[in-house]
């Protein structure tokens, strides 16, 4: 059984997703941020960046044990592992693999960035703007592939899983999605999914309660 250290953010919901699309049996390791569980050296030793989430699987590669950190090369790995989601043939293996990059080192920078700022108590506009106009570009960008596919790596792919997560905060930043019909249509496609309903809704509460807590709200009774 895979163990997955985990909580509940974007990043760690592209995990559960993938797990609970794939069948893989797995048990989420919780890492509370707020507690500042990863920087345990424990954690550390799995991920030594200190960022969650990372796995650790008992039948790695020859059958023995693997950490692995970093979301996308988690996604890779499960990928390659139940052979499903992230294609073996070379062209489409790097159609899926550019789109992947580009959320790990685009959207969800850039998305994650924008929250921050929306959220703290002091506002500083400069930064609001900058993000969240930086969020919208890359909105059209992902508008203007999903108007040449359905999904972002031509097929159903590890790429969309990664992407979702990042794409559904679209309120919290003043987006409209309407303004995007080829990303909505998507949005909707893999949000209709029985395994992305349940991974992307593992812990939603305590995030949600998170982030009312940054923005200075009253706990939720």
């Amino acid at each position: 059984m895979i163990d997955l250290h985990f909580w509940p953010t974007p990043n760690g919901w592209k995990i559960t997703i993938m797990l609970e699309e794939t069948g893989l049996p797995y048990r989420l390791v919780p890492v509370d941020l707020s507690a500042g569980a990863q920087l345990d050296p424990a954690f550390l030793a799995l991920s030594p960046n200190g960022r969650m989430p990372a796995i650790h699987d008992p039948e790695g590669p020859d059958g023995q044990p693997i950490a692995v950190f970093e979301t996308g090369a988690i996604l890779q790995y499960l990928g390659d592992k139940a052979g499903r989601f992230y294609p073996a043939e070379r062209r489409a293996r790097s159609m899926v693999e550019q789109w992947l990059f580009w959320q790990c080192a685009g959207l969800g920078p850039m998305v994650g960035q924008a929250a921050h700022f929306n959220y703290q108590k002091e506002k500083i506009p400069y930064a609001i703007q900058r993000y969240t106009n930086e969020a919208r570009r890359l909105y059209g960008v992902m508008d203007r592939r999903l108007g040449e596919a359905d999904y972002l790596g031509g097929d159903y792919s590890i790429a969309d899983m990664a992407t979702w997560p990042w794409t559904r905060g679209y309120k919290a930043l003043g987006i409209d999605l309407a303004e995007f019909p080829n990303l909505q249509g998507w949005f909707k496609r893999v949000g209709a999914r029985e395994a992305v309903l349940k991974g992307a809704n593992i812990g939603k509460d305590d995030f949600a309660q998170r982030q009312r807590e940054l923005r200075g709200a009253a706990p939720a009774t």
